[in-house]
């Protein structure tokens, strides 16, 4: 019987992937990875590692989750290291823990290595602090895309009175997410950036508002990390000063 690793290979730059997950990268026999999972980390595996590729993008399932869950068992009674290779970190909106839970009834021993989560490190390399004195004492993680079937609703008055909000997996309901901020009493006019490919070579930066998300959303191509709140404004003056990432930063300003 083997043992399954959950690891998280973090935003996207191969280099922010911590040491630990590298290690178990090297001696793992079978790798299931997922879809925004780059070259630049799986080139950490061995020769002999199997690949196996079990992305998911919205609306295109490769595998739905009960056959991932299957085929970790049966990769577990085979070989002695086995990796679960997640985005981010693997509880984070990863369904880590619907892994583990599974895999557990069938006594197969699990550990997590935790990874670098693009809700924090995405703005923090876009120029955009989540907190600051005087400006954001709070913040709040939410998706914005709950599971089909969810039985629970998001409440979005929840999230009216907190200073800073981070959606993960929002760009497909954008225009539907600020209108129910908007409606919950959040200021129409409040800064949002779209962080697309974050941390990457390639991210950009779009900047808009509520209401013009609301009205009018900008063009958004997933991968993203949304941010809405006083924050966003300090991405003009942050940004210009960082040389940790060499991205293309565009900017959409409205009066």
């Amino acid at each position: 019987m083997g043992k399954v690793y959950l690891v998280g290979a973090g935003p996207g730059d191969p280099e922010l992937l911590t040491l630990k997950a590298v290690k178990i990268l090297q001696k793992a026999e079978v790798v299931l990875y997922d879809r925004l999972i780059s070259e630049e980390v799986l080139s950490y595996t061995g020769r002999d590692c199997k690949l196996v590729y079990v992305g998911k993008a919205c609306g295109k399932h490769t595998l739905p989750q009960d056959k991932i869950n299957e085929l970790l068992l049966f990769y577990a009674k085979s070989y002695k290291t086995v990796v679960r290779l997640k985005g981010g970190d693997p509880t984070v909106f990863g369904r880590g823990a619907e892994e583990i839970l599974f895999l557990s009834k069938h006594g197969i021993p699990c550990e997590i290595i935790p990874g670098v989560s693009s809700l924090y490190s995405v703005p923090a390399c876009a120029g955009i602090p989540l907190t600051l004195r005087n400006v954001s004492s709070s913040f709040a993680v939410v998706t914005g895309h709950p599971a089909t079937g969810d039985r629970k609703e998001i409440n979005w008055k929840s999230f009216a009175e907190i200073d800073t909000l981070v959606i993960l997996m929002g760009v497909k309901n954008r225009q539907k997410i600020a209108d129910e901020l908007i409606k919950a009493g959040r200021d129409p006019e409040e800064p949002v950036a779209f962080i697309e490919k974050g941390t990457t070579k390639e991210q950009k930066v779009i900047l808009s508002s509520l209401k013009e998300v609301s009205q009018n959303p900008p063009l958004i191509e997933p991968p993203a990390v949304i941010v809405i709140g006083k924050v966003v404004s300090l991405h003009r003056e942050i940004a210009p000063l960082l040389e940790n990432v060499n991205s293309e930063q565009e900017g959409i300003y409205h009066a």
